[in-house]
């Protein structure tokens, strides 16, 4: 869930310099690429079918 959260708001571009610090002490690498990969194909898929609901 963290991981989640850490990169949702990473994605949004708005970040406290605190949640960043403990984000960046309790997250492994690993843990952010991923979720950045899933978050990514998450918001490409809502994308396409919200274009494809539009037309």
């Amino acid at each position: 869930m963290q991981v989640a959260k850490a990169v949702s708001w990473a994605f949004f571009g708005v970040r406290k310099k605190s949640d960043l610090e403990m984000d960046a002490s309790s997250l492994t690498p690993a843990q952010v690429v991923i979720g950045g990969i899933i978050g990514a194909a998450v918001f490409v898929l809502a994308l396409v079918l919200l274009v494809k609901f539009v037309t």
